[in-house]
């Protein structure tokens, strides 16, 4: 008992250690109350549940991710935010797994651990076929599988040997990992890389012509992790690049003994019954916005999102379930005070994140800016997109003040990536101040991606991602079927919800704003000199 009350106690009181010596001044106090509500009323690991055990995975356009966003404008409402909506742009199909078993049936039975890739079409049944090992990972290699693979299940990886890992998967960061990041980053343009990414996102429907016009049944790639690991994660989710065939990904181990007996034959006979849906019903996605409105209507606005979409193989749990429910507390710890910002905040779900950040850069098409020459859909626009001049900003571009982003991951924050905007780092280093205590008080000068902060980085728009601790996110739940509630970090997803709210609550108020970036111009190429193979990376 005692411990529990020095617990308690500390909590309380911890936002007032943090801040300079001194009387407090209101954004203070209205700190201490962001952190006593988030460390000793927090919703957050509730919420993370909802998401996560109940809703479960979300697809972009699958009924999970319906399901989740009613659940999130409902969730929005009941807390009193203002105008929670939907915010539409074109997407594709929506994909379901309904059921899937895969199987060898010789030379000897055994239930393979598979799951189908995104977007694939189920198979009529259950199909029953040998199998071919033909590593093929380019154009250039079909013309040796000519002939070869009719009436066949082909399996395209290499087989490789046991990765057996030699780190702990676990880890947060050290000091010295931390330091590493405060270096500025030199830009690096290659204008002559585009066409290279443009033909990999081309390659899987390349692919499946090829494979179906040879007269192949299935095709099955390998996991990318070992451990039976899966992911499943695919890309053709447009009703015009749909692939034709069937396609399941195996796990590493499961494919190995496969390409092993198929090496030494007879092949293996596999059965693969892929009970998967589309749903054409509504090829719009949503991005899930809220707001708590400003007192000043010409003071503009901050923002914090996550995407809410997953793949299929987990329950979207740390990626980015963890980012969601984050927000989501944010917005309820500030709506808690009871007391008005300056400036007003806004609260965003994006959808479509992992098939190129395609809800946010819906959002920054229709409201801060456009490039011209943008072209493609999908994966392509996302490649596309950095490569297109000039910018065209729009009259809302400069009403957005900062963005802040949450999406590595349920580990705790350590600070704030500066994305090379040295001006922005004494406001954002202010803004983190009161979070010393909590281990989350750097700044650094290094940039990181993959992201919805890229696209509104791209366009001039101070907009930032947390640095956090990597836990096991990279090692071995980032997309695949463990990513699953019990990964979440419970003390981490506290402090990094009231890191956030704290940062968002001090961005809404203060005097000030953060210097913003030239607005970028085409460059030009980092290495005029420079040659490299047509399919080199």
């Amino acid at each position: 008992m005692k411990r529990f009350f020095g617990t308690l106690a500390g909590a309380v009181a911890l936002a007032a250690l943090s801040v300079p010596v001194g009387a407090q001044d209101a954004s203070d106090a209205d700190v201490a109350r962001i952190v006593d509500e988030g460390m000793n009323r927090s919703q957050v690991m509730l919420t993370a549940a909802q998401i996560t055990d109940q809703i479960g995975p979300r697809l972009t356009n699958s009924p999970g991710m319906r399901r989740g966003e009613q659940w999130a404008l409902d969730r929005f409402a009941a807390m009193g935010l203002a105008n929670p909506h939907r915010e539409g742009f074109d997407f594709g199909r929506g994909w379901e797994i309904i059921s899937s078993d895969v199987r060898m049936v010789s030379p000897r039975p055994i239930e393979l651990t598979a799951i189908p890739i995104a977007w694939s079409p189920p198979t009529d049944g259950t199909l029953q076929a040998p199998i071919i090992v033909a590593p093929i990972s380019k154009k250039e290699h079909f013309d040796a599988y000519r002939g070869k693979l009719r009436g066949k299940i082909v399996l395209i990886d290499l087989p490789g040997t046991g990765d057996e890992p030699d780190k702990p998967a676990f880890r947060r960061l050290t000091g010295d990992e931390l330091g590493k990041l405060d270096q500025y980053r030199q830009p690096d343009y290659d204008p002559d890389g585009l066409d290279r990414r443009l033909e990999r996102v081309r390659y899987a429907k390349q692919l499946d012509e090829f494979l179906a016009g040879e007269g192949a049944l299935a095709v099955v790639r390998k996991s990318y992790r070992d451990g039976k690991l899966l992911h499943g994660s695919g890309y053709n989710f447009r009703a015009d690049d749909t692939i034709s065939l069937p396609a399941i990904e195996v796990a590493a181990e499961d494919y190995r003994r496969l390409a092993r007996l198929a090496k030494v034959g007879p092949a293996p006979v596999l059965a693969i019954n892929s009970n998967v849906r589309f749903h054409d019903e509504d090829m719009q996605a949503y991005n899930i916005i809220a707001e708590i409105p400003g007192s000043d209507p010409n003071a503009g606005y901050v923002m914090a999102g996550a995407h809410f979409d997953s793949w299929a193989a987990g329950d979207g749990a740390v990626d980015n379930g963890a980012g969601s429910a984050a927000v989501i507390e944010a917005a309820r710890l500030i709506k808690a005070m009871g007391k008005r910002p300056k400036r007003t905040i806004r609260f965003v779900l994006w959808a479509g994140e992992e098939q190129g950040l395609l809800g946010s850069r819906a959002y920054v098409v229709r409201h801060l800016a456009t490039r011209q020459g943008a072209s493609g859909e999908g994966m392509e626009s996302f490649y596309s997109w950095p490569y297109s001049y000039p910018i065209v900003p729009k009259p809302g571009h400069g009403e957005l003040k900062a963005y802040f982003n949450m999406d590595n991951g349920s580990g705790k924050f350590r600070g704030i990536y500066a994305e090379g905007n040295a001006a922005a780092v004494p406001l954002l280093r202010k803004w983190l101040s009161p979070f010393a205590s909590m281990d989350a008080g750097r700044v650094v000068a290094g940039p990181t991606g993959g992201t919805d902060h890229v696209f509104m980085q791209q366009v001039g728009i101070p907009a930032f991602q947390f640095i956090q601790d990597p836990l096991d996110y990279g090692a071995r739940l980032h997309h695949t079927n463990i990513d699953t509630f019990d990964h979440i970090q419970a003390d981490d997803m506290r402090q990094a919800s009231v890191v956030m709210a704290g940062v968002l609550w001090q961005a809404a108020n203060d005097d000030k704003t953060l210097p913003r970036q030239p607005l970028p111009s085409q460059p030009d190429a980092t290495d005029p000199f420079k040659y490299s193979y047509p399919d080199e990376d």
